[in-house]
């Protein structure tokens, strides 16, 4: 970047600071919905499995979108992505809201619900490609993880907080309603903060048309030419599951069968998300000091596992007790946040190509709001909440048996100067 880009936080440029207000912003917005939309649809009259598969038509649409963030930033710019973005969630949400909410359509909630996976991930996930090629390599795991602090502190805290307190007051539907202010406030604000040079000032995005369209290409074939790559995807993919799975089951776990009120779990999953906000910055800190592997490999894969577990067992034991359910979902987002190290080691493993590295960890990213809600309306008539919450603490078992994989050269965990070699490519 030029110096003229004065340097606020971190030693990070004015533009990247602004940015992630802007993300703060948009993503507040976004997830208004994310804590009462599940239950609010099977309150219209719909069955739980039939609100489960809209989030699981709308996870599918993100996931593409979320690869294709990464693709379009080096193809076209982040600047017009995010633009994209922006239009492309405010005006299939409006289709939403009033053909397919109001109207008590549910094929047009599909479709709107659907189309509108495209927006977020197209001005989240672009931003952050744009972060990874501006910002130097000593500082990535921290920039990032300052990026998930803004991403998780809208669509978690922001995004429950505020409902909790207007609610009751405005009612789902003008509670809805006013998450479209956020987004446009957060998009105009974001599409005027990037721009699209990296630090020594040259466009990100390739010129001529064969040039363009070889970057488009190596969003696919990175794949196999980079294993580590595609393992790195599968990691994100695991990474996010139980987030995505558990906005679904557990608001009518926590209210029907625990007997917990409305407010109660939008403030168990605020508070939650706070803490997810937090540990975002302080693994991406500690990753950057110790190595990225054993942060993602022990408080992330094993950490989250237990976090599961705790989340259906915990309240069995201790019975019926806010402080104790609070405690739970700060341990749970703090155990999440532990992969964000994943995404400065995908920008390190291939420096040449970070659009499309970031767009397969993006991809993964995206996949993991598919297959939360999949696995729910797949297997939930068959092995229920219980069974479920099994099932993702698995895939956090596997995410610790695979993340060794990670590194280039095999070393031993033995002590903290060995945690530095495990940091990957570095040398």
């Amino acid at each position: 970047m030029k110096k003229s880009n004065q340097t606020l936080l971190f030693g990070l440029p004015i533009r990247v600071i602004l940015g992630f207000i802007a993300i703060l912003l948009f993503m507040s917005g976004d997830g208004i919905e994310q804590a009462f939309l599940s239950k609010y649809i099977v309150h219209l009259g719909f069955s739980i499995e039939q609100s489960s598969w809209v989030f699981t038509i709308y996870g599918i649409t993100l996931t593409i979108a979320s690869w294709l963030a990464g693709i379009l930033t080096d193809f076209w710019g982040a600047k017009k992505t995010m633009l994209l973005g922006v239009i492309t969630w405010v005006i299939f949400e409006v289709g939403f809201l009033y053909v397919g909410l109001e109207l008590h359509s549910y094929a047009w909630m599909w479709i709107f619900y659907g189309l509108r996976g495209f927006g977020y991930p197209l001005f989240a996930f672009s931003f952050i490609v744009w972060v990874a090629y501006i910002t130097d390599q000593k500082k990535l795991g921290t920039a990032i993880g300052w990026f998930f602090f803004m991403f998780a502190g809208g669509i978690g805290f922001i995004g429950a907080y505020y409902p909790s307190l207007f609610l009751d007051k405005l009612g789902e539907m003008n509670t809805l309603w006013s998450s479209l202010a956020w987004i446009i406030a957060g998009g105009i604000m974001g599409v005027l903060a990037v721009n699209d040079r990296d630090r020594k000032g040259n466009l990100i995005y390739a010129n001529g048309k064969n040039q363009k369209f070889k970057e488009f290409s190596k969003g696919i074939t990175i794949l196999w030419k980079n294993p580590r790559i595609a393992l790195g995807g599968f990691i994100r993919t695991i990474n996010t599951s139980a987030w995505y799975g558990f906005v679904v089951i557990m608001p009518l776990y926590y209210t029907n069968t625990l007997h917990f009120s409305t407010s109660q779990w939008l403030q168990i999953w605020a508070i939650q998300s706070i803490s997810n906000m937090v540990f975002n910055v302080i693994w991406g800190y500690l990753g950057d000091k110790i190595g990225w592997i054993p942060v993602i490999r022990w408080f992330g894969g094993i950490g989250s596992a237990i976090a599961c577990l705790l989340y259906f067992y915990g309240p069995i034991f201790f019975g019926h007790n806010y402080v104790t359910a609070i405690l739970i979902g700060i341990f749970f987002g703090a155990t999440i946040a532990a992969f964000v190290p994943l995404s400065a080691l995908m920008a390190v493993e291939s420096p040449r190509d970070k659009g499309a590295a970031m767009a397969i960890l993006n991809l993964g990213a995206g996949f993991s709001s598919f297959i939360g809600p999949a696995l729910i309306t797949i297997l939930y008539p068959f092995i229920g909440i219980e069974g479920l919450v099994w099932v993702f603490a698995s895939l956090y078992i596997l995410a610790f048996i695979l993340s060794p994989l990670l590194r280039r050269k095999k070393v031993k965990l033995a002590s903290v100067s060995t945690f530095r070699d495990e940091k990957v490519g570095l040398k």
